[in-house]
């Protein structure tokens, strides 16, 4: 318990300043947009390109952790959306959702968790777990996003492809990890001084993305209807079910020693991270439901979490 407090605390602190420092006044009403800006635009896409650029293939390529903790992820995400759906949430809040209960905050909380609890041998597994929750997830739900907007605005699917095409290449969170990957596939190495450029600018996203939701959470607004319903679902998913397939793809269909098992569990069981945050923000959607996901799952982590560590050992 101590151990996961320790690291989610600093998470809370974030998250409280952000809330404090709006209800006192020291920031304006436009200070959560602006902040949210400079993470979407700067600090997010340096920390993107600069995980990309900087993997190697053969630290990465653990095809039975991949497919255990992204196929862990790819039936939450799905199974979300699909249930949101059902419940007539339109596609681009129901794509949102998915994000919820599927983006675990392995950057964040999840490396340093990992390196306290199982030590250096779960760092691999851990930058294998960001890059396709803060990658390859956060991709797919952009895309989704686009086309659904997309095609709510236009009939016709070849100037909808066209617009979604030309979104998709202005969207810097998707540019970025596209452009390192094109740095990782042509062999180059980033100068240090760039490197440490990036290093820098992006280590700010996630403490201003947690301040950005601090000052959300201070405004004064209308709650939607049905919230708690929703938020209770998505936690559910995030905390219980997420880890629950997690485990059985990792002991029982690819057979993955100790290390990985524990190390993909434990990934998985995570809160959701600010991401799902970030792409309401950029895409104007209301952010009430994503920022209590956040919250609440980050609280319950700490007796989920607790008592996994305990099935574990």
């Amino acid at each position: 318990m101590l151990s996961v407090l320790s690291v989610t605390l600093p998470v809370f602190a974030l998250i409280l300043t952000g809330w404090l420092v709006r209800r006192a006044g020291v920031l304006g009403p436009h200070a959560a947009s602006e902040l949210t800006r400079f993470v979407i635009y700067l600090a997010l896409p340096a920390l993107l390109f600069e995980v990309v650029a900087n993997a190697e293939w053969q630290v990465l390529w653990q095809p039975g952790f991949i497919g255990a903790f992204g196929l862990g992820v790819a039936v939450v995400f799905i199974g979300a959306v699909v249930v949101q759906l059902i419940r007539r949430r339109p596609l681009v809040d129901s794509a949102i959702d998915g994000l919820n209960a599927a983006y675990a905050n392995t950057g964040f909380l999840g490396i340093p968790l990992l390196l306290a609890i199982l030590g250096r041998d779960s760092l691999i597994p851990a930058m294998i777990a960001t890059v396709i929750t803060v990658c390859i997830l956060f991709a797919v739900a952009l895309i989704m996003l686009e086309l659904a907007l997309q095609r709510s605005a236009s009939s016709a699917s070849g100037p909808m492809l066209g617009t979604v095409g030309l979104q998709l290449l202005r969207n810097p969170l998707l540019v970025a990890p596209a452009l390192g990957l094109l740095v990782l596939l042509l062999g180059l190495r980033l100068p240090a001084p760039m490197n440490d450029f990036l290093q820098l600018l992006g280590a700010a996203a996630s403490p201003c993305a947690l301040v950005a939701l601090g000052l959300f959470l201070a405004e004064d607004r209308p709650r939607p209807q049905r919230v708690a319903g929703t938020v209770a679902l998505l936690v559910g998913l995030k905390l219980v079910l997420q880890p629950l397939v997690t485990w059985w793809l990792a002991a029982q269909i690819f057979g993955l020693s100790a290390v990985l098992v524990h190390s993909a569990v434990l990934l998985a069981a995570l809160p959701t991270g600010t991401g799902p945050f970030m792409a309401a923000q950029l895409y104007r959607r209301d952010g009430a439901v994503t920022s209590s996901v956040i919250l609440i799952s980050t609280v319950v982590s700490l007796l989920t979490i607790s008592g996994l560590l305990g099935l574990l050992q």
